[in-house]
């Protein structure tokens, strides 16, 4: 095959190039990375230089890229699909990069530290930075929830590049922080769960679920 898409199922940037080849149906072979393996992580490195997963091999042009949205763009332009994830015209374009960067910086990255800090020793731990993550991740709430009056999809009335980004972004941060208070967004992420590439990418990760370092209370929050 001519794709290969190196990721780890449980990875919310992972998720977000899934949702991009489930919309446009492009065939792909998945290659699971435990970064956990010495070599695995090593053959990674040769692939993606900062070791980060997702990574594209395409090995009909005897392409490797990495970071998401290049990867989504570089889809776009030499595997068209079924949809096109950006918009043919400049502007409509420019706004549907600018969201995927609003959901990558201002969500699912203010989320991080959120989880970061569930992974450290105990008496290393920095209840400051959880905070301020919190109150980052209502800020962007509210951004959204003032972008989103309206519309049906984040650039738009089409499902776009800023939707993939979306979709695993709120998932995530929603079950840390919910969306109380923002019912906007939050009937956003609704409709985002229901569609079909976003539910399939869910469905794959359910059995690594176990791994994600949540409270009861959240764990709860996840789909059975």
């Amino acid at each position: 095959m001519a794709l290969e898409l190196h990721l780890h199922p449980l990875s919310s940037y992972c998720w977000k190039v899934l949702i991009a080849l489930y919309e446009q149906g492009t065939p792909f072979e998945p290659v699971v990375v435990n970064l956990g393996d010495p070599a695995e992580r090593e053959a990674l490195l040769k692939l993606s230089p900062f070791g980060k997963i997702p990574a594209l091999r395409d090995r009909t042009r005897g392409a490797e890229v990495f970071e998401t949205s290049i990867i989504i763009e570089y889809l776009d332009r030499h595997y068209p699909g079924a949809v096109r994830l950006i918009p043919g015209e400049a502007d409509q374009a420019l706004e549907a990069r600018l969201w995927d960067r609003v959901f990558d910086h201002h969500v699912m990255n203010a989320f991080q530290p959120i989880v970061s800090d569930r992974l450290r020793p105990a008496d290393q731990r920095d209840p400051l930075s959880v905070q301020m993550a919190r109150a980052n991740l209502r800020h962007a709430y509210g951004v959204i929830e003032q972008r989103l009056a309206g519309r049906t999809w984040a650039a738009g009335e089409a499902f776009s590049l800023a939707d993939c980004a979306a979709a695993p972004a709120l998932f995530y941060a929603a079950i840390a922080e919910p969306l109380d208070g923002f019912p906007v967004t939050a009937a956003y992420r609704a409709r985002l769960l229901e569609r079909p590439s976003v539910a399939r990418a869910i469905s794959e990760a359910k059995p690594y679920f176990a791994m994600f370092p949540a409270t009861d209370e959240e764990r709860a929050r996840l789909p059975a």
